[in-house]
Order: C-alpha cells, then sequence, then structure tokens
C-alpha cells in the first residue's frame, strides 16, 4: 500500500523506483526519497528569503537530480551561473542534468569546457563521450574523445581505454583484480568500474542484460551506499531509467 501511494507522495518516485527488480531494499529508497524531499523543501526556504543565495541553489539542484527531478536541477544549476558567471566553467553536475534530459549538444559542450577547468578528470570524458555516442554515435564520440597527459585515479586509466576501444571490459575488471589494493579501497575502485561498465555494454553493445547486471552491482556497491556520494546517486538513478524502459519494452 505504501508503495503504491509514494507517487501521490513524491512525483519522481516511479522513476526512483523503476520496477520491482530492485538491488536496494524499499525501506533504503524511502529514506532517500524522505532525506532529498526534506532537503529540496529547506533550501527553497532560504531562496525565499534570499533569492541570490548560489549555495542553497546548488544544494537544492543536487536534491532535485537524486529525486530525479532532472528539469528542477538543471534550472537550478543554470540559476547559479546567472548569478555568478564564472562558475560556468566547473559546472559538470549541469552536464549531468543535461544529459538526463536528453539535451546531449548542451551536456557535450558542459564536458567540454569542465575540461579547461581540470584536465585530468577522465571522468568528465567519459560523460563528453556519452554524451557525443547519444548524439552523434560512435566513431563520432571516440574522435571526439578528450586528451589526458597526466595520471588518474583508478579505474579511469583502464575505463578510458575501454571507451576508445582499446581494451575490453572484462580486462578492466582483471585490471582491478591483479592492482592487490585494500579492501575497503578495491570496493570504491570496483563501484566507478561497474558504473561505467554497465553504460559501456548499454550503448555500445546493446547488452541490457551485462548492463543491468552491472548497474545493480555499483547500485548495490558498499562504499556507494555507506558515502552517498554524487555519483553512486546517479548510478542509482540509471539504474531505475535502465530497469524501467526494459519493463516498458517487455509489455
Amino acid at each position: 500500500m505504501i508503495f503504491r501511494l509514494l507517487p501521490l507522495i513524491f512525483p519522481c518516485v516511479e522513476f526512483l523506483f523503476g520496477s520491482n527488480n530492485l538491488p536496494l531494499p524499499t525501506e533504503e529508497l524511502l529514506m532517500i526519497v524522505e532525506k532529498y524531499s526534506h532537503l529540496e523543501k529547506v533550501n527553497s526556504s532560504e531562496i525565499l528569503k534570499n533569492p541570490s543565495k548560489i549555495t542553497a541553489y546548488s544544494n537544492r539542484g543536487d536534491a532535485r537530480l537524486f529525486l530525479g527531478d532532472f528539469l528542477g536541477a538543471k534550472k537550478d544549476y543554470e540559476k547559479m551561473i546567472e548569478l555568478n558567471p564564472e562558475l560556468e566553467i566547473s559546472h559538470w553536475r549541469l552536464g549531468i542534468a543535461y544529459f538526463y534530459l536528453s539535451d546531449f549538444g548542451k551536456a557535450a559542450r558542459q564536458f567540454e569546457i569542465y575540461h579547461q577547468y581540470d584536465n585530468i578528470d577522465r571522468e568528465n570524458g567519459i560523460w563528453r563521450f556519452m554524451s557525443q555516442f547519444q548524439e552523434s554515435g560512435l566513431e563520432k564520440a571516440r574522435e571526439g574523445l578528450l586528451s589526458y597527459n597526466v595520471d588518474d585515479r583508478p579505474p579511469y586509466p583502464w575505463l578510458y581505454e575501454m571507451f576508445a576501444g582499446k581494451i575490453k571490459p572484462t580486462e578492466v575488471l582483471k585490471k582491478i583484480k591483479k592492482a592487490g589494493f585494500a579492501p575497503d579501497y578495491e570496493t570504491r575502485v570496483q563501484f566507478h568500474a561497474d558504473f561505467y561498465v554497465g553504460i559501456f555494454l548499454e550503448l555500445t553493445q546493446d547488452s541490457a542484460v551485462e548492463a543491468f547486471e552491472h548497474l545493480s552491482k555499483a547500485t548495490n556497491n558498499h562504499y556507494g551506499r555507506s558515502s552517498g556520494a554524487f555519483m553512486w546517486q546517479v548510478a542509482r538513478l540509471h539504474h531505475s531509467r535502465l530497469s524501467k524502459s526494459s519493463n516498458e519494452l517487455s509489455r
């Protein structure tokens, strides 16, 4: 009964929950919805008091994005830039909002300009690849891969090679196991690997079953669940989106 009432209480909840095939307990998802619905309200109140408070737009944008309200997040992130144009170059979160709104041209541009701000972070380059792939296909996305000359945190150098077509997803996972990371750190590295291997399989190999398995692992990853990190929230939402679209296709 509670689950059926959720769409009436939280408008984005059907997207958040995706289907009955969930890697997280319903109770945990409810706590996430309640937490970020509360933060959205708190920051909305702050904005009413001070319409120029950038941190309130930032916090509300994140809360909205974590609730699956990508349009609301986009508006808040764009408002931040309107209030302080210098924020545009570093605002990769806006690129993610554009991506999930299927505005892939704007998303690609946002990740491209972020490269001027941080030319080490290959995760940003992966998002640009993803955006260009959706807009123009695999060949164009690989032609447009950003260049990096400085090493990055694992597993991103390996993942970047995978997106470039130089190694296979299985090789990325083998490299993680061979690296001999401490258990807690390996769990963190494995989260990032499962998330982006899942997306890679979904995009380039049209392998929904394998993609779903990796995205389920990323969503259920202990590091992600315990930290609630931004990209874990995105992985959770991506998993829900894939789950929902798979259910619609099977009807």
